[in-house]
């Protein structure tokens, strides 16, 4: 008799329990066709379902590696200068409207999407960026954090770090003579990311890798993972909790824990160095330590999440946009000669490279510049509207993101002609500056701290390469591209290479 009386109660709680998850389910039913009405009238193409949205299109478009961005490209093309993607109950609006783009990115009062920025913060539970420069949407919050790492990024403090640039890129060309004589394929874009971890290592917080000298680390796969993690946890935050995926989310934590360890360690030996009034080396980590104790100090683990963002961000970015421009270069060969030409106009036989040359390299400018066009390693960000708005005569209420890619924009003929041509005379002195449609290190406020670093660090290395080498793509290798968390060349920019005579002036 009792058996039968707690069936019967399990029954019933079955019941209910379906009655509140079925209750539960129209809500959220009602909600999403709630968002449909209120962004429905944004121009976009027909969702794939009700509640799925734009989901099966976004994964399908991402098969087999492909670029996701391509698609967003082909969207701006058909559906105009605004338009949106549903996903469950979200929404993405992408504009590619120059006015939209500077009034967005250069007014401080749009912060940057809270919802998008909180998931890049950490990885799977684990803390990444955190509330560094790059993911805070708090803006004074961010502000103070800019204002003092701000004098570290300085051109005139950057100056300094011309020794370190010219030695870690000597030592690169030491390698590669070795694979010249040899005549052996290397992959520059390895190489490359190796030259540019040790500098930012060595003059970001004065850490000695030697990567490109043979060293072995765990940091540059540490780097990689994370930005691989970073990458599917935007695309799925919930794949932690699915048994085939646990592997990879060990190897993230593992990763990421190596990152802000290695940082914590050098953070609090380098505070000890300035409590115990030792020498300090003069480099970014020394100068942000000193302006934050003039701004009442920065909390140490916001400290670890720029340590992070500078090797997302003044590292691998660095990097791809290098690889691109060779990659690139191997099938301009008038440009790479122009180029040759500069560089040994200004540099002839000379190693070292300082400051000066690389305000003389004119030419090289317009070609990396181009390059940061075609193949920006970062390829966009976003602005968090908060209050209703118009962007081309359509109505974009408030609470929703807006996308702005400077990926699309480089890529479309109404502001680049010809867009698909690789043409650094678009950046000639005397062309028409683009208005809006071309911001690889972002605008306004928010753009990115460490872009005069990067692009010197860009111009000593390849200086170096033009000025000493002669190089050929291996064949059967593609121009794609392939997002890892950044856009970098999918197939590693495999060249042979050749050394070359340079003439004297």
């Amino acid at each position: 008799m009792w058996l039968s009386v707690v069936f019967q109660w399990a029954f019933y709680l079955l019941l209910l329990a379906a009655a509140v998850v079925g209750v539960l389910f129209l809500a959220y039913c009602a909600y999403v066709q709630y968002i449909h009405m209120k962004f429905d009238h944004i121009p976009g193409p027909p969702r794939d379902s009700f509640l799925l949205g734009h989901i099966p299109t976004l994964k399908k478009a991402m098969e087999n590696d492909k670029l996701i961005h391509d698609l967003f490209l082909q969207l701006a093309e058909e559906y105009g200068p605004v338009f949106r993607i549903n996903t469950l109950h979200r929404v993405m609006i992408t504009s590619t409207c120059p006015e939209s783009v500077k009034e967005y990115l250069m007014n401080p009062k749009y912060p940057k999407d809270p919802y998008t920025y909180n998931r890049l913060s950490g990885l799977f539970g684990k803390r990444f960026m955190g509330r560094g420069l790059i993911t805070d949407p708090d803006h004074d919050h961010w502000y103070k954090q800019r204002r003092i790492m701000d004098p570290a990024f300085s051109k005139q403090y950057l100056m300094q770090m011309f020794k370190v640039f010219n030695e870690k890129a000597e030592f690169l060309m030491e390698q590669l003579e070795e694979k010249a004589e040899a005549k052996e394929a290397v992959s520059l874009h390895k190489l490359i990311n190796c030259v540019t971890l040790d500098v930012i290592t060595k003059v970001a917080f004065g850490m000695d890798l030697d990567l490109v000298e043979g060293n072995k680390s765990d940091f540059p796969g540490a780097i990689t993972t994370a930005l691989k993690g970073m990458m599917h946890y935007m695309q799925d935050p919930f794949m932690e909790y699915l048994p085939k995926h646990r592997a990879f989310v060990r190897e993230v934590h593992e990763s990421v824990e190596l990152l802000r360890k290695t940082g914590r360690e050098c953070i609090a030996k380098r505070k000890q160095a300035m409590l115990n009034g030792e020498e300090l080396p003069k480099d970014i980590l020394t100068k942000i330590l000193q302006s934050a104790e003039q701004e009442n100090g920065l909390d140490d683990e916001v400290m670890l999440d720029n340590f992070c963002t500078f090797f997302v961000a003044g590292q691998e970015t660095t990097a791809n946009q290098l690889s691109f421009t060779v990659m690139e270069l191997c099938r301009q060969p008038e440009i790479t000669q122009r180029l040759r030409e500069e560089v040994d106009e200004v540099l002839g036989f000379r190693r070292d490279i300082n400051f000066e040359d690389i305000t003389n390299l004119k030419y090289m400018t317009q070609v990396l510049k181009e390059s940061l066009r075609f193949y920006p390693p970062g390829p966009g960000t976003n602005r968090y509207v908060v209050e209703d708005t118009v962007i081309e005569g359509i109505r974009i209420p408030k609470g929703v993101a807006i996308t702005f890619s400077t990926y699309v924009m480089g890529r479309m003929a109404k502001f680049f002609p010809d867009p698909f041509k690789f043409d650094p005379e678009r950046f000639h002195p005397s062309a028409e500056k683009p208005y809006y449609c071309y911001f690889p290190f972002a605008l306004g406020p928010r753009s990115c701290l460490g872009q005069v670093f990067s692009q010197l660090e860009a111009k000593v290395v390849l200086s170096k390469l033009i000025q000493r080498f002669e190089f050929e793509l291996v064949p059967g290798q593609s121009f794609d591209i392939m997002d890892t968390g950044t856009l970098r060349p999918r197939d590693g920019v495999v060249c042979t290479l050749k050394s070359r005579v340079v003439s004297s002036k």
